[in-house]
Parts: C-alpha cells; structure tokens; sequence
C-alpha cells in the first residue's frame, strides 16, 4: 500500500462512523471531478461561457465531510476549517494567496494538521458536483450557500462575463499582471461531468502539462555536484530533459524519480515533444 494512503486510512480511523463510511468508499481513489481542455482562440463560442480566475492552489474536493485531492489523497484540515461547510459536495481550490503555491502544497501533504499553516488557506469553491441542472442554475445555488458568516475563508469564486475574444485576452492579461495564472472558462449549460471536457476550459499565457521523472542528470560547470535537469517522460512516453527553471533548492534537492511534475512550453516539434520546456513546480498529487 502506497505509504500516504495508508497514513490517510489511519487518519480515517479517529472519524465517526458515518464520516468514515463515506470517506473510506474515496480513500485511495480519484473523487469524480470535471477536468479541463485548453481553450484556443475563437475556438468556442464564448457568449454562453462564466469566466473566473485559475487558482494557483490544490484541487480540492469537499464530499459532505472530508476533504480530498484530486488524487484521492485524505487532506487533513484543521477541524476549524471545515466544521462550517455544508454536508454537500463542493468542488474548488485550497489556495493560499497568488504566487504562493508551494505553500498550499505543502500544507495540503502534510498528515498533521497545523492551525497557524492553515490560517492564510482558502476554500476557493466553484462549483457543487452533485446538484442537478446545468452550470449557471449551479451556480446561483453555490452563490445562496455561500458566503457562511463564520467562514470567511470558504469563499464562493467570483464569476463574469467576456464573450469575444478580445475580451477574454484583455481579462487574461489584467489578471497574469496582478499575479494570477490564467483564467476557467465554465460553459452555462453544462451539467457536471466527470470527465475531461470542453465545458471547462483553461486559458494561460504559455502551455503546461505534466510528465513523470525517470532520471537525475548530473550538472556540470556552475551545478557541477549537483542536478543539472530532470529527465521526465509524458504520459503519451515521450522523454525529455527539463534543465530550466530549478532553484538552487531543487538541484541540491531534485524531485524524486517517480514525482510528477508540471512544466510549461511554447509549442511542440514534429515529433511531439514539447518546445523551450521549462520546469515549473512539483505536481499536487499523482496523476489518477
């Protein structure tokens, strides 16, 4: 058994018996979330779509009374932080402020809950996976459940309008300059799917992906000693070398072979690997 289910599952044991009937039926297993294609310009018609902010933070799914990953993987939040929500399913973002991944990422992994690490947390909630009716009639639901008075950091994201183009790029580009990623583009008609699909659409300035690590290259000159890039493989099995992008850190301290990894691009070659790939962090769970 995989070392942090098995942590998970003894977490579980210290719940109460109905909490851990639902939780345990998750417990090592991908909860069931709508993912998201990339959107291309003029690819869609955009006048039916909500557009919000992309969170920087970990997945997070809410299932009546625990908080899980994408992944499958219990998150041990602070009894304070989830006593106010709702026993109804809500997916959203565990987020920590702009620019501050690293630090949602680690306080999501840890298997000891701290209450000073959570106190900058937010639950950025976007949607309730489990309620009937297309996106835009979800939507007014999640906006009458939230906010709840006595959590603030439980916070319904924030949804407009921006249907051209030129619209969207004008909003992507205010959001990229105040310190955002990029932008969700949600279709108002769509129910909630399970799936990857184009009813949930991510718009960035540069591609990303995720690949897995293989092997260690040893540096040379300046990182003599130390890493010099990750050798990684897609899930599609094509390898490359990802050299760019590491902090002094993580060369003295690489990603383990096995971790996953997200890098972005400018494009592919031919062949399909990916252009100028440049690491960018550590993944928040292992792809399911």
């Amino acid at each position: 058994m995989h070392r942090r289910h098995l942590l998970s599952l003894l977490t579980l044991a210290a719940l109460g018996p109905l909490a851990r009937r639902d939780a345990l039926a998750l417990a090592g297993k991908a909860p069931p979330l709508m993912l998201a294609e990339v959107y291309r310009p003029n690819s869609v018609p955009l006048d039916d779509y909500w557009v919000s902010e992309k969170y920087d933070g970990v997945r997070g799914y809410w299932d009546g009374h625990q908080l899980w990953t994408r992944g499958g993987e219990h998150i041990a939040a602070p009894a304070w932080f989830t006593a106010p929500l709702p026993a109804l399913p809500l997916d959203g973002e565990l987020w920590s402020g702009r620019g501050r991944f690293n630090e949602a990422l680690s306080k999501v992994r840890s298997q000891v809950s701290s209450d000073g690490a959570w106190v900058q947390m937010h639950f950025m909630v976007f949607d309730l996976p489990t309620r009937p009716g297309d996106f835009t009639s979800r939507l007014a639901m999640l906006q009458k459940l939230l906010p709840i008075t006595d959590a603030p950091w439980v916070v319904a994201v924030p949804q407009q309008r921006a249907t051209t183009h030129a619209a969207l790029q004008a909003l992507l580009d205010k959001t990229v300059s105040m310190g955002g990623e990029g932008l969700m583009l949600h279709r108002g008609a769509s129910l909630y799917r399970a799936e990857r699909n184009a009813d949930l659409l991510k718009f960035k300035p540069y591609d990303d992906a995720e690949a897995r690590v293989v092997g260690h290259v040893p540096g040379r000159g300046k990182h003599a000693g130390r890493l010099g890039a990750l050798e990684v493989e897609t899930p599609e099995g094509r390898r490359f070398r990802l050299g760019s992008g590491l902090t002094d850190a993580q060369r003295e301290h690489p990603p383990a072979i096995g971790s996953w990894v997200t890098y972005r691009y400018n494009g592919k070659n031919p062949g399909g690997v990916p252009r100028f790939a440049r690491f960018m962090r550590m993944r928040d769970d292992e792809p399911s």
